[in-house]
């Protein structure tokens, strides 16, 4: 079990939505392979674990199929890069349809616990889709507000590891970033939280693979779980 009371004494919490809220994560991550696996001289192969959570979890579509076709040493062209975005836009929305998306149980547990001590929630997201991810998933009522994809394409806002999506949710909350804490899977998102001068930031393991927690906390992460459940304490 683990111990941090920070949580607690935070006036807001400040939730990514996929991989730490819904599951969705998968969705997203079997959609960019789906959209990789078109694109010739992709060697090796897209990986949905590993090129996932390095090179695109938690980044806009566009910066997320950059990052990844320049880590292959691929052309990265404007033209190219949204050419992947869009086949992995049209691919989340038809696997979606067809297989659903799941909560994690212990960060509904979480919501509600922190929903009843009166601590402020938001939940972010770099996809277009995360209010009816929400909404389905029977969450929506237990966060104060939603800053997805719409509102930073409507606001102008940059991606993670950017955190300007973080610091417009903790504005809408009315609360200062060092008064609030961020819960994020990815690494950029993680290293968003740091860089926003978050009080506290909790890295979610989903992965539990040999290096994903130590590459959780070198990028900011004060502490690192499996799920969210553990900070619960019972």
């Amino acid at each position: 079990m683990v111990e941090v009371p920070e949580l607690w004494t935070c006036r807001a919490v400040v939730f990514d939505t996929d991989g730490v809220i819904t599951d969705s994560a998968r969705v997203h991550a079997a959609a960019w392979k789906e959209a990789f696996d078109t694109v010739p001289g992709v060697d090796p192969p897209f990986d949905e674990h590993e090129d996932y959570r390095r090179h695109v979890d938690g980044k806009a579509r566009l910066d997320g199929a950059a990052a990844f076709l320049a880590a292959r040493t691929l052309p990265a062209d404007p033209a190219t890069v949204s050419a992947v975005a869009a086949r992995k836009e049209a691919a989340f929305v038809r696997i979606l349809e067809e297989s659903g998306v799941d909560v994690y149980p212990g960060t509904v547990r979480m919501l509600t616990a922190l929903h009843g001590a009166g601590v402020r929630c938001a939940a972010v997201s770099a996809s277009r889709h995360a209010r009816d991810l929400l909404a389905h998933a029977g969450v929506r009522s237990l966060v104060q507000t939603v800053v997805d994809g719409n509102d930073a394409a409507r606001l102008g806002l940059p991606g993670k590891p950017d955190p300007a999506l973080f610091l417009e949710a903790a504005r809408r909350l009315c609360v200062p970033a060092g008064s609030a804490a961020v819960v994020e899977d990815a690494l950029a998102g993680v290293e968003a939280g740091r860089h926003g001068g978050f009080g506290l930031v909790v890295g979610v393991d989903r992965t539990a693979g040999p290096t994903s927690a130590g590459d959780l906390l070198g990028r900011g992460a004060d502490l690192v779980v499996n799920d969210l459940a553990e900070l619960l304490g019972r």
